[in-house]
């Protein structure tokens, strides 16, 4: 199985005022890193910390009396900041989508074995079961009044974890900012966002694997996020068939396609991690016709008709790729 990651680049740290500062940990059940370049030493990891903490109070399904879970256990919720900016930007990109895009995907996250409480064996649904649950799924049964988010329907759930790392990251980047740091690059689980120059006075850079070469190409993240979504850690397989975590709320079903994984820039992290499973629903030719109105770019890692690892970018991604090779 190929393997996708993306990887910081650095090699030293630069004498002058501005010293490169480095904090990571563990918190959304993934790695976070945040680098920045700043004359001041003092340590923000506690106010770091804080924040993943703050966002998990709001967002997380894994912590007991979370906003997200009482909303999902009752019929509304008085948001917080966190919710109501990732509500309300999921809901725009559910309607760019065509609802591709949906955070009322949970219960068929929860039917198909990716949810919370993984069942010991996966298998899929029946046909009568997804059909009863895609009764509870569709962004159109939210509604947002002044500052409650309020079911339409009962049973509706919401599961934020398609867009919340992507979030994260643009928060902690305007933590950073509002501390006065102009150079910075945060990493959410892979989900990362830049801005300024790294400690040589140059544009950060990541890197990607790619499936044609032994070494991985180098990208130039210039003011802009990247995240990657792929079918190749969390699926199953029955009758021979692999059943990726990529579940289309339109449909019910769990992903089987030929593509692995996309990866997207965008402006800012939430958009790109927003957009990017939603992406993979489309499919290759599609997403590419549909990322021209958005301001996006992407990479597609897919297999062929033979099973044969390839891919595919849209223009302006291979352009910044070419920039280092």
């Amino acid at each position: 199985m190929i393997r996708i990651f993306i990887f910081l680049l650095f090699i030293s740290i630069n004498t002058t005022a501005q010293h490169l500062m480095v904090f990571e940990g563990k918190a959304q059940g993934t790695y976070y890193i945040v680098k920045y370049l700043s004359t001041d030493t003092t340590s923000l990891q506690h106010p770091i910390d804080s924040i993943f903490a703050s966002i998990d109070h709001s967002l997380s399904l894994y912590q007991p009396g979370s906003l997200i879970n009482r909303f999902n256990a009752g019929d509304r919720i008085e948001m917080d900041e966190h919710m109501r900016a990732v509500v309300e930007k999921s809901l725009w990109i559910s309607k760019a989508t065509a609802g591709a895009f949906d955070i009322t995907v949970k219960p068929l996250v929860d039917v198909w074995g990716f949810g919370v409480h993984r069942p010991a064996v996966q298998t899929v649904p029946s046909a009568d079961t997804l059909k009863q649950v895609l009764k509870r799924v569709g962004y159109k049964n939210l509604r947002i009044k002044n500052n409650w988010l309020i079911k339409k329907q009962a049973g509706v759930e919401i599961d934020c974890d398609g867009i919340a790392q992507g979030y994260t990251s643009d928060v902690l980047a305007h933590f950073l900012e509002l501390h006065n740091i102009k150079n910075y690059l945060v990493d959410v689980g892979g989900e990362l966002c830049s801005k300024g120059v790294n400690q040589h006075n140059k544009t950060w850079t990541v890197g990607i694997e790619r499936t044609d070469a032994e070494q991985p190409a180098v990208l130039e993240l210039k003011d802009k996020a990247i995240t990657t979504s792929g079918n190749y850690r969390r699926f199953f397989e029955q009758g021979g068939v692999h059943f990726a975590h990529t579940i289309d709320p339109v449909s019910g079903q769990a992903l089987h396609s030929n593509i692995v994984s996309v990866t997207v820039i965008a402006e800012n992290a939430m958009t790109a991690d927003g957009f990017d499973n939603a992406l993979i629903l489309m499919g290759i030719e599609k997403a590419l016709k549909f990322i021209q109105q958005y301001g996006l770019e992407v990479y597609f890692i897919y297999k062929d008709t033979d099973g044969i690892i390839k891919e595919k970018f849209s223009p302006g991604f291979e352009k910044l790729l070419a920039k280092q090779m």
